[in-house]
């Protein structure tokens, strides 16, 4: 992050059954962007991913330094809105391992970022992880955080309320917070609880097959599921993958060919002929017609997921 302040990860919710109710808990919404935390140096902002890369050269309009002390540290998701005004992850794929700065500036300029702020782990230095979630949102609120043109997203008490008023608006879900809950970076939480509308998951890709009467063009990705026995095949997904997308996945996909499947079950005949299957280490969204089922039903490819790897949806069993 930044040389004179010690590096943080983010600490990350645990999947959720049901919405807990009770003044110990406030909720949030789960938006639907880039995990990242945001260091304030003597002279600039820098921001990293959720598994600690370097990421600030992608997002110059979040990197402004906003009116606060070096060595402070804040936690948010980076968000940009479709066209429909709802935040969307597609909208940022293009962005996202762009450097070049003619380009970034281009590209923030089509389709700019905003960085929820809903975190606040070091204030000039002082560590505050120790202290309750409801203090440190107490101090986050008592900052200025518009001249970066950081935004700190609203609590609400209602967490029933919060999740059904999401599904109707098409968000991604919501997020419960027990007010009294530490910061403990880097480990995954039973005090953060994360509830997904899940109408799209991560899998990860172990082969892909060409477009026919193409010499090669990738039309279809063969997508898995991690499990305890290892790489359960969970189907073909082609829709959703253009021109664009078929030229960034087999370069992404080129140095990663290997002789056999990954998948640890036997991958149906009609899809596994002329496949090139792949090592298993990149993780796609896919949008799928309801979940829970064997086979992926109508699914469509959504973008690489380069701030999520393959363990982490063995740790968690979803994306």
């Amino acid at each position: 992050m930044m040389g004179d302040v010690p590096a943080l990860l983010p600490m990350l919710a645990s999947p959720g059954t049901y919405v807990p109710p009770g003044e110990e808990w406030s909720h949030e919404v789960k938006w639907d962007g880039i995990r990242a935390l945001a260091t304030v140096g003597a002279d600039a902002v820098g921001l990293v991913s959720r598994n600690g890369n370097a990421i600030t050269p992608a997002w110059p309009e979040v990197a402004r330094r906003p009116g606060l002390q070096a060595g402070t540290v804040v936690d948010g998701e980076i968000i940009a809105l479709n066209e429909r005004g709802v935040p969307d992850f597609r909208v940022l794929m293009d962005r996202m391992h762009v450097r070049r700065a003619a380009t970034v500036a281009r590209l923030a300029e089509r389709a700019p970022a905003t960085f929820m702020v809903f975190d606040l782990l070091r204030l000039a230095g002082q560590d505050l992880c120790g202290l309750p979630l409801e203090e440190r949102r107490r101090m986050l609120a008592d900052l200025d955080l518009a001249a970066a043109g950081w935004q700190v997203p609203q609590e609400y008490d209602d967490g029933a309320m919060l999740l059904q008023a999401t599904r109707a608006q098409g968000l991604e879900g919501i997020v419960s917070k027990r007010r009294s809950s530490t910061y403990r970076p880097g480990e995954r939480s039973p005090h953060w609880l994360k509830f997904a509308h899940r109408h799209r998951a991560s899998y990860v890709v172990g082969g892909w097959r060409s477009q026919t009467g193409t010499s090669g063009r990738l039309a279809a990705l063969l997508v898995g599921e991690p499990t305890a026995d290892g790489l359960a095949y969970r189907g073909r997904v082609g829709s959703g993958i253009g021109p664009k997308q078929s030229r960034v996945l087999a370069d992404l996909l080129a140095p990663l060919v290997r002789t056999e499947s990954p998948f640890v079950d036997e991958v149906p005949r009609t899809d596994a002929e002329g496949t090139t299957w792949v090592e298993p280490v990149i993780v796609v969204d896919v949008d799928t017609h309801g979940l829970g089922h064997a086979r992926l039903r109508q699914p469509s490819f959504q973008g690489v997921r380069s701030d999520v790897t393959p363990d982490d949806l063995a740790a968690t069993g979803e994306g």
